[in-house]
């Protein structure tokens, strides 16, 4: 499998308030790179938020906002491009709205939800959170929500299910955006 699994952390409630963001590339069912950042959202932080991720408005002062990450890694979103998400509606929300916030147009791609494929999967679990699913598939998350930590544990979910189920059975998941 080849794809880019993503994982956004938000400084509020609001979708377009990014303050993380994390993407791994796999290639040929490997994990080959990875990008990290903290984001400038120009938002206000929410205390409900700080305390699931840590992150704060003094962590990312000085850091860059949407805007300016988004050239540097446009070219990972090309259509036609796979990227993958434990609940993919979020994130790849959270990634149009932060955009739409500088006026700049989303990319169009094909996605795969983590979520989804251990809902199906893994129909037994008492729930499909991306630390009850990792642990059940001996998929490291050495960190939850830490956006470095959710997008490693989203590839090696996605991986390890496709090692047990085959590339068919993954395919029923791909949808496009």
């Amino acid at each position: 499998m080849n794809f880019i699994a993503m994982d956004f952390e938000t400084a509020n409630h609001y979708r377009a308030s990014a303050c993380s963001l994390a993407i791994v590339m796999v290639r040929n069912n490997r994990i080959v790179d990875r990008f990290y950042s903290v984001i400038n959202p120009q938002m206000t932080f929410d205390a409900n938020n700080i305390e699931v991720h840590q992150i704060t408005a003094a962590d990312v002062a000085n850091a860059p906002t949407m805007a300016e990450i988004w050239p540097k890694i446009q070219g990972l979103f090309e259509p036609g491009m796979l990227v993958a998400a434990h609940n993919a509606h979020f994130d790849t929300d959270v990634l149009k709205q932060s955009l739409a916030r500088y006026d700049v147009e989303a990319p169009h791609y094909l996605v795969i939800d983590s979520l989804a494929t251990s809902r199906q999967f893994e129909p037994k679990l008492p729930d499909h959170r991306l630390d009850t699913v990792s642990e059940h598939l001996s998929v490291e998350l050495w960190h939850h929500h830490n956006a470095l930590s959710d997008s490693e544990a989203c590839a090696g979910i996605l991986l390890a299910e496709r090692e047990k189920w085959g590339d068919a059975a993954m395919k029923q998941f791909v949808y496009h955006i």
